[in-house]
């Protein structure tokens, strides 16, 4: 029985598959376990881009009030407001939510600030003054109905982030 040659070709057979089977076991195992890292690893980017936007529009919800009690002039609210809006990542296309606010940060955004407005010569600061009252003037019904909208959407949305960071 042992002289059969058949017999040998079965057991090298079966070797070569119960090696081959514990093979595939294995990278199996190892594929689970990539999936499963990756997918906590999505989870935390994901809980990480909560917590920014949470910050975000905490930050926005603050300005928007201090707008809305004028406590916050409308040049320097909408060049906040654009910026921190921008830096949100898990929304899109608020500039189109909020038009009025982005367009009054485009026309102003090229003017000094701080330490660069104060080297200014006094003629070409009243020039940019008056530009930035002119537009605001224009402007200001329809910035104060964008920052209503975005008091409502910064609130829902803060609502949502807290309710998402608890049930992932």
């Amino acid at each position: 029985m042992l002289s059969n040659p058949w017999v040998y070709l079965a057991l090298l057979a079966f070797v070569i598959i119960a090696v081959l089977a514990a093979i595939a076991v294995k990278l199996l195992r190892q594929l689970k376990q990539q999936t499963l890292a990756q997918k906590q690893k999505e989870i935390a980017q994901q809980q990480a881009l909560q917590q920014h936007d949470k910050k975000i529009i905490a930050s926005v919800i603050i300005i928007v009030r201090a707008m809305k009690e004028e406590q916050c002039d409308i040049a320097e609210g909408c060049w906040r407001l654009s910026v921190l809006l921008d830096s949100l990542k898990l929304s899109q296309d608020l500039s189109v939510q909020f038009p009025a606010i982005f367009t009054f940060y485009e026309a102003i955004k090229h003017m000094p600030i701080l330490a660069a407005r104060k080297k200014l010569d006094k003629k070409t600061r009243m020039k940019l003054d008056f530009e930035r009252m002119k537009l605001e003037a224009e402007m200001a019904d329809a910035i104060r109905q964008d920052i209503a909208l975005l008091h409502q959407y910064a609130n829902e949305r803060n609502s949502m982030l807290s309710e998402t960071k608890t049930t992932i």
